[in-house]
């Protein structure tokens, strides 16, 4: 979008429809947007193909409003994580058309229709606690237009429930594998599949998990090739890789 942007203010220069000066101007905002409080990176959707995504934990409600308000005036789509009921709130006063997606505390505002991949990221989770973390990264793949497959409920604790999907798993081109408790659910799952791995370990257990440390450690040590980790409760993250790895098998 923003090569697009660029070569527009080039040309209208060029045409005579701005001024030198005009044209400085807009093309100021390009690199980034100095708001005080923050800096909105304009140029990372050309270095990375993905606008900069608003991380709202820490931030009020405000510094968010103004972040996201700023983002869709200059045309980016707009990703915010960890968001609560309030950012977005505050962000829906300035852009009518801003979503929540409650389960996976993401606002989202489209400016670019999403053009879905041919290529699955399945996102298998082993229980229902771990359904946040799921969503984030299923809803956040979405987002970055990747077709999404949700395999929900299928820990090892009842082997035979992942068993059931596995035909469904094996078309996936990239699979997230999110687990709490223990976290062995994405060395099962390496042991079965050919498809690259994203292994995100969550916070959900009882003492000695550690608030998702144990489910870290398992990952980290999982004895199946294939299985990346990121960290604890990073749906997003996880999401982000996968969606590059999936975009490559689309251009191969």
């Amino acid at each position: 979008m923003y090569n697009e942007k660029i070569l527009q203010i080039l040309m209208e220069f060029k045409q005579n429809k701005l001024s030198i000066d005009e044209a400085l101007e807009a093309l100021k905002k390009l690199p980034y947007e100095d708001l005080g409080f923050a800096k909105i990176d304009y140029h990372r959707e050309i270095r990375k193909g993905f606008p900069e995504v608003i991380f709202c934990q820490g931030k009020t409600p405000q510094q968010v409003r103004e972040i996201a308000f700023n983002m869709y005036k200059n045309g980016s789509d707009i990703l915010g994580t960890r968001a609560s009921q309030q950012h977005f709130e505050a962000v829906k006063e300035v852009v009518e058309k801003a979503v929540y997606y409650e389960e996976a505390r993401i606002i989202s505002i489209r400016n670019t229709p999403i053009n879905k991949t041919k290529g699955i990221i399945g996102v298998v989770a082993a229980g229902t606690s771990d359904l946040p973390v799921a969503e984030e990264a299923a809803i956040t793949a979405e987002l970055m237009g990747n077709t999404v497959k949700r395999f929900y409920d299928v820990g090892v604790a009842g082997l035979h429930r992942l068993l059931d999907k596995l035909d469904e798993i094996r078309q996936c081109r990239v699979l997230i594998a999110v687990a709490g408790m223990e976290g062995a659910l994405p060395t099962v799952l390496g042991g079965l599949v050919s498809s690259p791995i994203i292994a995100v370990p969550t916070s959900v257990g009882y003492g000695a998990n550690f608030h998702g440390l144990s489910a870290l450690l398992t990952m980290l040590n999982s004895c199946a090739s294939g299985v990346s980790v990121v960290n604890i409760d990073n749906g997003f993250g996880a999401a982000y890789s996968a969606s590059l790895i999936n975009r490559i098998g689309e251009k191969s």
